[in-house]
């Protein structure tokens, strides 16, 4: 089993302080045969229509020895993630979380910022003090 990324549980913790459900730690399918695990799986309820917002979440601290290696992998997980959530589970949105230094470090970038547009990514920024969620970007 694939060690959880440092900042694992503080991303869990702001999930739940901005209202979320944690439903899957990891979250884990199958697709063509492989087995598929994101870091989380989380829903909540979308006002007064009962409905549930989903979202599959994949983790990153960059701590690394190099933000841009961090950043190639991080980019080519989250592209593979995309593609079987589209197949098995269509109907949650996958999000790259990053600490908020990352998103306002290498993620501000020019050529970082066309890959993220041009690949569709969706961030979630988390604040590693405060324990929370920063913004979302999608």
């Amino acid at each position: 089993m694939a060690a959880k990324d440092k900042y694992h549980d503080i991303v869990c913790e702001a999930l739940l302080k901005d209202g979320w459900t944690i439903t899957d730690d990891p979250l884990q399918f199958e697709v063509d045969g492989r087995n598929i695990k994101i870091d989380l799986g989380a829903e909540r309820l979308i006002g007064a229509e009962k409905d549930e917002e989903k979202i599959a979440i994949e983790v990153k601290s960059f701590i690394g020895v190099s933000q841009l290696y961090d950043l190639y992998t991080a980019l080519g997980q989250f592209s593979y993630y995309y593609l079987a959530l589209e197949k098995d589970q269509p109907e949650r949105t996958l999000y790259l979380a990053v600490p908020s230094s990352v998103y306002n470090g290498i993620f501000q970038e020019p050529l970082t910022a066309k890959a993220l547009q041009k690949f569709d990514v969706s961030i979630l920024v988390y604040d590693i003090l405060k324990k929370s969620i920063a913004t979302w970007k999608k």
